[in-house]
């Protein structure tokens, strides 16, 4: 058989049933193959980023590996900000790109470039496929190499001579890999001791505990302790349920906000991520002095990495947070038992409280012009459809977003890492791939659908029922907020407004956008339009964009 056949069969033998790309003349071995792999779907992006954030963003929302399809070297290049994202979110993804014919290698053929170093500093291996013996066992190691924790991006080069050769190796799949060892029980035993010796326990939450399903294991030990749960600044998905009486926040982007938010706590628990992806310098460490770090991965590369513990455990992240959480109860007084209920019962009070703080805002906010931020989330909110997913690249509305919607799973909510902008509208698609069934909702502001604006095509193309929302303020808003920052950090204030950060001449025109790739849409600039433009978005059973207009930075 050819070498491109052993391609096509390892992706089958690997569960990979979606392929999202832009294709290209070295590509041709690829989809010239596809008439005879009617099991793989080719989701066919007009950008090359735009079809890396989707195979992203599938990969997170189903578990496997997402498939993306390149075109030489200015296809890679055009996607190296989404491949960014994909590995700082540990994406699990086979990123390939066609290479030109092997033999005209020093002849500097059209296109042509060292793709393998290109992509080596944002994927987990980067390699070119040299002989077509060589095809099944390089596509063995990558899927398994996507996936050994922490996950991330693979990257392979495919000479279309290489493609073409004969070999008689065939494909074969990495098999069942059960990677995560259980956690040591001295180190459990420990953690537990330092937890119910704690006064005020507060945990931290990595996107790896929702991409393990160990959500639920992580709230019975919040509740067992009595601890406050933050989020990452920046998260791809709910790895905590956003409502429940013990979730807080997300952490600020700097060592001093994140101190100041943790404050009183002596001891915090790290469990699922890299910790932390920080904007600003401030010196000091990000924990309250005297505080206990602990410290939960699946892979030992994670832990004590950028801070000194107490204790680190590499395990499964669900059974070693059950095993936390039995350990805690076996070891518990019935003082301890009380000191939890009592924290519990604080941290209850304290969310009722900013949930009334928040109400209150939404009803000084409710008639303002143009429509506040906290109005427009609420009505988002409240016209949903249940089950909806929602795929967020909101920028500055986040937080009336988090206060207005519930996520109470994972799969519930996918946001974007790295801070690279553009991310939501590509992911869209790539959810809505893995989650046929469920109703997508993706909301993003007028400047980051910019970047990826030409997803509306592919979802009309391939027919993928998402709401697009666009937040149009016509502006650059978080921009303008760091700008701000930068100049009271480094003491550069200024009279100047904000150069270059305005969207508005001339106005960009979502919905006539929308209408030239096949999307039908409508711009609303009154609030109460919300929730009955929603209601027909979605019972359209078609793609549909929704422009909202309003306020930009007061």
């Amino acid at each position: 058989m050819r070498a491109r056949q052993v391609f096509m069969e390892s992706l089958l033998a690997h569960g990979v049933e979606h392929i999202f790309g832009n294709p290209g003349t070295t590509e041709s071995p690829l989809i010239g193959s596809l008439p005879d792999y009617p099991q793989l779907s080719y989701q066919v992006a007009l950008h090359e980023g735009i079809a890396v954030g989707a195979a992203s963003y599938y990969a997170q929302a189903s578990g496997r590996t997402g498939v993306a399809n390149l075109h030489v070297a200015p296809g890679l290049g055009n996607a190296l900000g989404m491949l960014y994202g994909a590995h700082k979110a540990n994406s699990p993804l086979l990123v390939t790109a066609g290479q030109q014919d092997s033999r005209m290698r020093l002849r500097e053929p059209l296109l042509g470039h060292d793709l393998v170093a290109m992509a080596a500093p944002v994927t987990k291996w980067s390699v070119q496929v040299e002989r077509g013996e060589e095809m099944d066992l390089v596509l063995r190691r990558a899927f398994k190499v996507a996936h050994d924790p922490p996950a991330g991006p693979v990257f392979l080069s495919l000479p279309i001579d290489v493609m073409e050769q004969q070999t008689e190796q065939p494909a074969s799949a990495a098999g069942e890999l059960h990677r995560a060892p259980p956690a040591d029980p001295a180190g459990i035993a420990r953690a537990a001791e330092l937890l119910l010796a704690a006064e005020r326990p507060a945990i931290v939450v990595g996107d790896d505990v929702a991409r393990a399903r160990g959500h639920g294991e992580l709230v019975a030990l919040a509740e067992a302790v009595g601890a406050a749960v933050w989020f990452e600044g920046l998260r791809q998905h709910a790895s905590f349920p956003s409502h429940h009486a013990n979730a807080r926040a997300a952490l600020p982007f700097e060592a001093a906000g994140i101190r100041k938010a943790l404050d009183g706590a002596d001891l915090v628990l790290l469990a699922g991520g890299p910790f932390f992806e920080e904007v600003w310098f401030a010196p000091g460490s990000p924990f309250p002095d005297g505080a206990a770090v602990l410290q939960i991965e699946e892979t030992p590369q994670r832990l004590a990495f950028n801070h000194p513990l107490a204790v680190g455990l590499v395990g499964a992240l669900p059974a070693t947070l059950a095993a936390l959480t039995a350990a805690v109860g076996k070891g518990a007084s019935a003082d301890d038992l009380a000191a939890a209920e009592r924290r519990n019962g604080e941290l209850a009070a304290l969310k009722e409280a900013e949930a009334a703080a928040h109400r209150a805002r939404l009803e000084k906010a409710w008639d303002r012009q143009p429509m506040a931020m906290v109005r427009a989330m609420a009505e988002l909110a409240g016209a949903m459809p249940a089950d909806c997913i929602v795929v967020e690249e909101s920028i500055t509305a986040n937080l009336d977003l988090a206060r207005s919607f519930a996520f109470n799973a994972p799969g519930d909510y996918f946001s974007g890492r790295g801070g690279g902008i553009g991310q939501g509208l590509a992911g869209a698609l790539g959810v809505k791939a893995a989650c046929p069934e469920r109703p997508v909702l993706a909301i993003s502001g007028d400047g980051s659908a910019m970047y990826s604006i030409q997803a509306l095509w592919t979802a009309a193309h391939h027919d993928l029922a998402i709401v697009f929302v666009i937040l149009a303020n016509r502006e650059y808003r978080v921009l303008k907020h760091n700008l701000d920052t930068y100049r009271q950090r480094f003491d550069a204030l200024s009279n100047q407004d904000y150069p270059h950060m305005d969207l508005a001449a001339p106005a960009l025109g979502f919905v006539e956008m929308a209408a030239g790739m096949g999307v039908g849409g409508e711009r609303i600039e009154a609030a109460e339009q919300i929730g009955p433009a929603l209601g027909q978005a979605f019972a359209s059973g078609k793609p549909y964009l929704l422009e909202v207009a309003i306020e930009g930075k007061r």
